[in-house]
């Protein structure tokens, strides 16, 4: 048997003669950096705090607080420390045959095309909460996160007048169409702005989709992993998520640029429609008050 072992066995010059590679490669044991362990723990710590973030987007992170970390360096450090983020289910994507769906009417500027919608959840007692959001399909910028146990045609108005004021008036307003946003209060009010509201088919949320991945984010990263005590803890900690993800978030979608980064590279191209005064809000009639405290 050690006959026959001995019949087979090559020297590593012979081999290497064979396969047209330097001896070199043969000998050559890798020298992990000095700063290596740093960064693995570093990028442990971000992936704890952020756990629904992939290693690109933690990369992009560890890149803005100075290290030298490339797509590929985080990605085999990611692999060892055998971090993996779940995969969520993707859903068909449909592109709708709405004129008004965001396909066929794109934003082409800060501040033309806004969406709105809103999404729910439950305190630790089990009562609901509701939050209105209100996002700029160009810049993804997150411009209202309204919490409350329940919000009214009257406080939609308002949010919205506050962002008139301190940004001013978008082209178009981009909805579904439940009964919050076909009131007739609040399409008499946007009327008199002169601005145009994009009613998506019913039954196609697909056509509102930047508002509908907002929500994606909104609650993967941020309402499945947070318990509310209280409405007040749930407006505070919303307020901190809505800072974060302007300001700090990179989203893919930017080239990797946080919303408030690429919306201060951006002009808005249309002209401030904004009164000196805001129109007051319009008077509710009993019979046309709208209640949204009930899923649309």
């Amino acid at each position: 048997m050690k006959h026959l072992q001995a019949e087979f066995e090559v020297s590593e010059r012979r081999a290497c003669e064979v396969l047209d590679q330097p001896r070199s490669s043969q000998r050559y044991v890798a020298q992990p950096r000095s700063d290596e362990a740093a960064l693995s723990k570093r990028m442990l710590e971000l992936a704890q705090q952020r756990p629904r973030f992939g290693y690109r987007r933690i990369a992009c992170l560890l890149r803005r607080e100075g290290w030298q970390a490339s797509d590929t360096r985080v990605y085999r450090l990611w692999r060892r420390e055998g971090l993996k983020v779940p995969q969520k289910k993707r859903k068909r994507r449909r592109l709708g045959r709405s004129e008004n769906g965001c396909v066929h009417r794109q934003a082409e500027h800060k501040d033309h095309v806004w969406c709105w919608d809103f999404v729910f959840d439950r305190t630790e007692n089990g009562s609901q909460v509701k939050w209105l959001s209100i996002v700029d399909e160009h810049t993804r910028e997150c411009l209202a996160l309204k919490a409350d146990r329940s919000i009214t045609s009257e406080d939609v108005i308002d949010t919205l007048a506050e962002l008139f004021a301190m940004r001013g008036v978008p082209k178009c307003i981009r909805s579904d169409n439940g009964p919050e946003f076909i009131s007739k209060a609040i399409q008499s009010w946007l009327k008199k702005l002169q601005i145009e509201t994009l009613y998506v088919t019913p039954g196609s949320p697909w056509e509102n989709g930047f508002v509908e991945s907002f929500h994606s984010r909104l609650r993967d990263e941020f309402l499945a992993l947070e318990e509310f005590e209280s409405l007040r803890a749930a407006r505070t900690l919303t307020q901190l998520w809505k800072d974060d993800y302007n300001h700090h978030r990179p989203h893919s979608s930017l080239d990797y640029q946080t919303p408030a980064e690429y919306a201060a590279r951006c002009v808005a191209s249309v002209p401030e429609k904004v009164p000196p005064t805001a129109p007051p809000s319009p008077p509710l009639q009993q019979h046309n008050e709208t209640y949204l405290t009930q899923p649309s």
